[in-house]
């Protein structure tokens, strides 16, 4: 792997995008790659875009590694997967430091309560727990947590 440059989304690239997306989603273990959840990836993707988000992706000589979604206005770090075949070599990491340019100062995130490899990754990095509760369009129930920059140089 070479060192992936992020940039923003275009266009033309949300199918391979959302692809990525439910690639990254099944090897959690929290669900199966189906035509039916990429296609409701597919949607989501443009309808999220259309409400906020600034959708980046990780670019590997024109393959998406890495999406990363954030709504700057909410202060809210939505969405990052990295897809399987670059999981465990820290583009999630550089994916997180690059959000931290984006939100210097504080940042929220949410993920999935059984999705422990997640949430316990952000705790590592200096996110707090602050809540759980069920989000209702999916019945997961979910942590909720904050970043604040205390100084910390990650």
């Amino acid at each position: 792997m070479s060192d992936p440059v992020i940039r923003p989304a275009r266009t033309n690239e949300y199918d391979e995008i959302a692809r990525v997306w439910m690639e990254s989603w099944v090897s959690t273990g929290l669900a199966e790659a189906s035509n039916f959840l990429l296609a409701n990836l597919r949607a989501r993707l443009r309808r999220e875009i259309e409400d906020g988000w600034t959708l980046f992706v990780a670019d590997d000589n024109s393959t998406i590694a890495a999406m990363l979604a954030l709504h700057l206005p909410k202060l809210y770090l939505d969405q990052l997967f990295v897809a399987p075949a670059y999981q465990g070599q820290s583009l999630g990491r550089k994916l997180l430091a690059f959000t931290r340019t984006k939100m210097p100062d504080e940042m929220y995130l949410r993920c999935v309560r059984e999705n422990e490899k997640a949430w316990r990754w952000y705790e590592r990095e200096g996110f707090v727990f602050e809540k759980q509760e069920i989000e209702p369009s999916n019945g997961f129930m979910m942590k909720y947590y904050r970043w604040k920059n205390n100084g910390d140089p990650r």
